[in-house]
């Protein structure tokens, strides 16, 4: 790896504009953010809906950034911080693959700068203040909706009793745990512009309710200033590399799923006044992460997308097209055919909020041609402006600049970005664009006291956008449903308000905010060598 030092220098900063930790990670303060009169071109990656194993989105955009290196471009990478639940759980490390990693990975992947650990302190500081204040009288303990969280994939903690034990140790309620990367203060700081909007932001969070209904929150109950010292190093995004030099911002990580799924808005804001193209990622597949990029990021101030990548593995699509995992290596364009209704959709998708797409197809050493070109066949009929092979994960920059030329290509081309709803809109009919507009659903159906939960936030003058939290692994609700579904309901069983992160959170089907271990995860194959080496940790 290169020196810090040097990686700072091409965002045109010196050694005293950054706070190092160690040779090769470092922390940049927002004094030292570089400006710049014609901001760079911004580029999300998002994927079709994906298959359990992932489709490599974080490989490939790691591996267009080495390409664009490799044809001359400035360029800069963000990337969203690894969860530690999905790393010893099924889904592996969350820095890319094979040649296309950011470095230096098992530190990324596991504690990094503490970026998660400061927000959790805070996350349960504030559940803790919070029950101290319903001890005092200051709401009841039945009205606290602030859980807790953990970053271990501990499904026994979804659904708890606290307090037990002596009359001291209340109160006494049950409550549950969520993933850390569903926390509302993971979510205000990747949302955040600087230290006076996280203040803001964070005094805004709703802990509970009066037996008036009337919001208690974390500004209500004095909790601000402590949770603004435990992140005040939390807030600075982080400098780190690609295995072929490029400068990578990497700072916080929520979740696709149950959470808006990008990096942060000051990640790109840093990276677009530093270089001439910036790679970003959003969260699973177009259907989730990059409505959430648009809907919520770049409705929320985060920079505007140039062009857009569509990722799409042969086996995917094959899925899709009803293929189990086991038989996903035996060539088969019938199949392969049936399942880019997915692609069609996705590319649909991205080109409904007005961007350019490139799909990249990610090879495997399986696909064949054949496959290949019918992939390729479908993307350029559903209006991507070019489909090309992607082979970072084999080649790194060297197998990606095909791509990297036709990315640059796109952005080239007029970008009319439009967000899919207004923001005074009623929240039903907010839903109701994204079940019928994107998830082909014909109906929403809203369960016990879900609507009149949405009136009372709304009575209190919240019109916020939608954070959709449903499977990853199927355009719909319903996991089990493949390829491109309609006919199908949205079944909303819970809305919670995440007033400081300025969005309404809608769970949708039977989404989980808690995971819980597989049978076989991947912790059994991490260990740390005797030589220092950590092994295991990539799932690669």
């Amino acid at each position: 790896m290169r020196p810090i030092a040097d990686i700072a220098g091409d965002l045109g900063l010196t050694l005293a504009d950054i706070e190092p930790y160690g040779h090769d990670k470092a922390k940049i303060p927002f004094e030292s953010f570089p400006t710049r009169e014609k901001p760079g071109k911004l580029i999300v990656v998002t994927a079709i809906t994906p298959t359990p194993a992932g489709e490599g989105k974080s490989t490939t955009a790691v591996g267009l950034t080495q390409g664009l290196g490799k044809i001359g471009k400035n360029v800069v990478l963000t990337l969203r911080q690894p969860s530690l639940g999905p790393l010893f759980g099924r889904k592996g490390g969350g820095t890319g693959g094979g040649k296309s990693v950011v470095q230096p990975a098992s530190d990324i992947n596991l504690h990094f700068t503490g970026d998660f650990h400061a927000m959790e302190s805070a996350h349960n500081f504030l559940a803790a203040m919070t029950d101290n204040a319903s001890r005092a009288g200051t709401l009841p303990a039945d009205g606290i909706t602030w859980r807790r969280v953990t970053d271990a994939e501990d499904r026994g903690l979804r659904n708890i009793a606290q307090g037990l034990g002596a009359t001291g140790d209340g109160p006494v309620r049950q409550t549950g745990f969520d993933i850390s990367a569903a926390s509302e203060i993971m979510a205000i700081l990747a949302l955040a512009s600087d230290y006076g909007d996280l203040r803001d932001r964070l005094g805004d969070i709703v802990v509970g309710w009066t037996r008036e209904n009337t919001p208690v929150r974390a500004g209500d109950i004095g909790a601000v200033g402590s949770m603004m010292v435990l992140l005040k190093d939390a807030l600075k995004p982080n400098l780190a590399q690609t295995n072929e030099g490029q400068p990578t911002i990497v700072h916080m990580g929520p979740f696709g799923n149950i959470a808006h799924g990008c990096s942060s808005i000051v990640a790109d804001v840093l990276a677009t006044n530093a270089a001439d193209y910036v790679i970003t990622e959003a969260g699973f597949g177009a259907d989730l992460g990059f409505e959430k990029f648009m809907d919520i990021k770049v409705r929320q101030g985060g920079p505007k997308p140039s062009a857009a990548v569509v990722v799409c593995t042969i086996r995917g699509l094959k899925w899709h097209g009803g293929i189990e995992m086991k038989d996903l290596t035996t060539p088969n364009v019938p199949a392969l055919q049936e399942g880019a209704a997915n692609l069609k959709h996705a590319i649909g998708v991205v080109k409904k909020f007005g961007l350019p797409v490139v799909v990249a197809i990610n090879r495997f050493p399986d696909d064949t041609i054949l496959e290949v070109e019918a992939a390729r066949q479908v993307a350029m009929e559903s209006g991507a402006l070019a489909a090309v092979e992607a082979k970072g994960f084999s080649e790194g920059g060297d197998g990606m600049i095909e791509l990297a030329e036709a990315v640059v290509s796109a952005t080239e081309q007029p970008a009319n970005v439009e967000l899919l709803y207004e923001d005074d809109a009623s929240t039903f009919d907010k839903v109701d664009s994204l079940a019928k507009g994107l998830y082909r659903a014909d109906e929403v159906t809203w369960g016990p006291m879900t609507r009149t939960t949405t009136r009372r936030f709304e009575n209190n003058g919240w019109h916020f956008p939608i954070c959709m939290a449903k499977t990853h692994l199927s355009v719909s609700a319903d996991p089990t449903l493949r390829g491109a579904p309609t006919g199908h309901s949205l079944h909303v069983r819970e809305v919670r308000v995440s007033a400081g992160a300025r969005q309404f959170v809608v769970l949708a089907g039977d989404i989980i905010t808690l995971p819980g271990l597989p049978s076989k995860p991947n912790a059994f194959d991490i260990d740390l060598m005797p030589n220092g080496d950590v092994v295991g940790l990539l799932g690669t």
